[in-house]
């Protein structure tokens, strides 16, 4: 039993570490702008009853880029596709009319030299998708344990994925490509069925022979709710990427250090639990202030191993089911993450 119980504690001692070695990595890097700059096309989807954040649209009138650049929104219904946010990549990118295109959620907001950041990464013809980190704020209570979350275990997973050679990653805080790879893949449409259409996006491009890269860039978003609407939130995204991906959510796991942490106690090996937790509670800081910048992280880095605790239960509750709930919508998923049934709620 001993020896089960070491290699549990070595196993998400050892993901923790990596995610502080990753951390340090991506604050290393140059942040360098592009020596070229692009036209760039930004598309920002809304969909009926999600009109996004006007402030998180204002922020893109901020933008200082040194080449031509269009911000491109509108309340207008796209066409009629399972996946409502692509139908209006679609009529958004009919419009479009430059070779570089970076995608991002209506509710995000960026800095002033956001397309900098985001367009250097593709100079270099090896790297086919630019993704980047993102922080959230709330004004609830539950609300702000979720931008938590967001921060001290999400986030921590992208940091992971780019220095162990994941090469399909990719979240719609931002994703920038070439049009041309777009067409590639068969343009929007071959990503419209799916409900995790940045994943599959990712996917695609990088299935190219290309890689995905993440920004030197942090944007910020917001999240609101009481505890049903997180618990719904969290869900969704566990029963996405299990539908999408299961084996890495089998993997997810390893990432909960705090849940793994309670079970050595419970197995009795408390002298194994001081080190799990020391590194848990490091890289919770290190990535979720240092990189991220979400000052929750910086005040709760200690709360860490609760919210993995939290984590696993809505891993658990992913692990069944084949439904979502989106947009006052009920979605039902098949084995690879398409939309096979819709229901309004």
């Amino acid at each position: 039993m001993f020896w089960a119980a070491l290699l549990i504690a070595v196993a998400a001692g050892a993901y923790q570490l990596v995610s502080i070695a990753a951390a340090i990595s991506f604050l290393r890097r140059k942040r360098t702008g592009p020596t070229e700059h692009p036209g760039v096309s930004i598309l920002k989807p809304t969909v009926p009853g999600d009109p996004g954040d006007p402030g998180a649209l204002a922020s893109h009138d901020r933008i200082a880029y040194g080449g031509d650049f269009e911000v491109l929104s509108s309340p207008e219904t796209g066409p009629a596709t399972p996946n409502r946010k692509v139908g209006k990549l679609m009529l958004l990118g009919a419009r479009a009319k430059y070779g570089i295109w970076v995608l991002n959620d209506a509710d995000i907001r960026v800095a002033p030299d956001y397309l900098d950041r985001v367009v250097a990464p593709l100079e270099d013809p090896r790297v086919g998708l630019v993704t980047s980190l993102f922080r959230a704020s709330s004004d609830t209570l539950p609300g702000r344990i979720e931008a938590f979350g967001i921060a001290t275990g999400f986030m921590p997973s992208l940091l992971v994925a780019r220095v162990v050679g994941v090469r399909e990653y990719g979240v719609g805080a931002t994703l920038a490509f070439r049009r041309r790879d777009l067409d590639r893949i068969g343009g929007f449409d071959a990503i419209a069925p799916f409900v995790a259409d940045d994943y599959v996006l990712a996917r695609r491009i990088t299935e190219l022979g290309l890689r995905a890269e993440l920004a030197s860039t942090v944007v910020e978003t917001r999240v609101s709710g009481g505890w049903a609407d997180v618990w719904r939130h969290q869900v969704r995204w566990a029963r996405t990427i299990r539908c999408s991906r299961l084996d890495g959510y089998l993997g997810i796991p390893v990432t909960h250090a705090g849940a793994w942490a309670l079970v050595l106690g419970l197995l009795g090996y408390p002298q194994l639990i001081a080190g799990l937790i020391l590194v848990r509670v490091v890289a919770a800081w290190v990535c979720g202030w240092l990189v991220v910048g979400c000052p929750l992280a910086r005040r709760w880095f200690w709360a860490a191993p609760f919210w993995d605790v939290a984590a696993f239960a809505i891993w658990i509750a992913g692990l069944a089911g084949n439904t979502v709930e989106w947009q006052g919508r009920k979605l039902r998923l098949d084995g690879r993450g398409r939309i096979s049934d819709v229901n309004r709620l």
